[in-house]
């Protein structure tokens, strides 16, 4: 593919990442199965919080958003991925794999976005509960959300930009299930030196600092959790944050193990790992933040009760 003649015509071969036809159908199933749990689970989560009166506050308003987030992440990339295990034609344009390649970059930004205005707000819970309702006022959390999607979609926007000035030449065959950015950096021809350096410099601001508030805010919750003398405040006080720790934990896991390394060290282990990222955080996140919260179990309980009750 010339580099100044990225047309709707240049396409990528998206081949997967095994060729064995046995293989293929197992990681179908394997990928479908995934999706329609994360679906449901995702779904149930935004229902039962938006349909539940005693869930609007500002920590479950922020979790129907990250449930959202998931909900498009897996949508943005399993479909395709499913059409291509059970396709003869694996072939995606070049303006569908940047597209795809826009949205995958920028949702899991806002997911990391997210995450941290999540912990402010437990911050805010466990450290000044006697300013929570102000400090987290309905107009603030609104602003925070806003802040999040529009640093997401510059983020998104910036890479994808610096992708349309990538040449790449040869056979356009991905051996990978979308298209993700140190993916498609391998294949190019022309010098990555700047958009791998806008790359690292960029993902460092967009994601440490926030890890790096997050952290913060953590050890100022835990100090604060330390000096309550009830063990059972203690322990209420730390399952409200159990749950978005686990989330944290695995989020950056994933990417860790992924992107802090250089590009040409990338191999088609930390491609399986990518899709581990892409399909085995959003999946869990449902489960994480409802296995330990009791008004979660209620929400949901009364949400799924209620086509019973209009029966009877």
């Amino acid at each position: 593919m010339d580099g100044d003649n990225h047309s709707e015509n240049s396409q990528f071969l998206l081949l997967g990442i095994s060729e064995s036809p046995e293989q293929q159908r197992i990681l179908f199933w394997k990928f479908l199965s995934m999706y329609l749990v994360t679906v449901v689970g995702n779904v149930l989560i935004i229902l039962a919080i938006s349909s539940d009166s005693r869930l609007h506050t500002p920590m479950y308003f922020f979790l129907a958003n990250l449930s959202f987030t998931d909900l498009f992440f897996v949508t943005n990339t399993i479909p395709k991925m499913l059409v291509n295990l059970q396709s003869q034609n694996k072939a995606i344009s070049f303006v569908g794999c940047l597209t795809q390649l826009y949205f995958l970059v920028s949702l899991v930004a806002l997911d990391n976005l997210i995450l941290a205005v999540m912990a402010y707000d437990r911050y805010v819970a466990i450290c000044r509960p006697l300013h929570y309702v102000t400090a987290m006022s309905p107009g603030l959390c609104i602003l925070l959300l806003c802040l999040c999607w529009g640093l997401s979609v510059l983020y998104g926007l910036l890479l994808t930009l610096l992708m349309t000035r990538v040449t790449f030449c040869g056979p356009q065959e991905i051996y990978y299930l979308f298209c993700e950015m140190y993916v498609l950096l391998r294949l190019a021809c022309s010098n990555t030196h700047i958009i791998h350096t806008v790359l690292v410099t960029s993902g460092c601001f967009i994601f440490f600092t926030p890890l790096g508030f997050m952290i913060t805010s953590y050890v100022r919750i835990v100090r604060t959790i330390l000096q309550i003398t009830s063990a059972s405040k203690k322990y209420k006080a730390f399952s409200t944050c159990a749950s978005h720790l686990g989330v944290v934990s695995l989020f950056y896991g994933t990417l860790a193990m992924v992107y802090l390394q250089p590009l040409h060290t990338y191999s088609m282990k930390d491609s399986v790992a990518t899709v581990m990222c892409a399909v085995l955080t959003p999946m869990m996140n449902p489960f994480i933040y409802s296995l330990r919260n009791k008004d979660m179990h209620q929400a949901l309980g009364r949400l799924l009760r209620r086509p019973f009750q209009r029966l009877k």
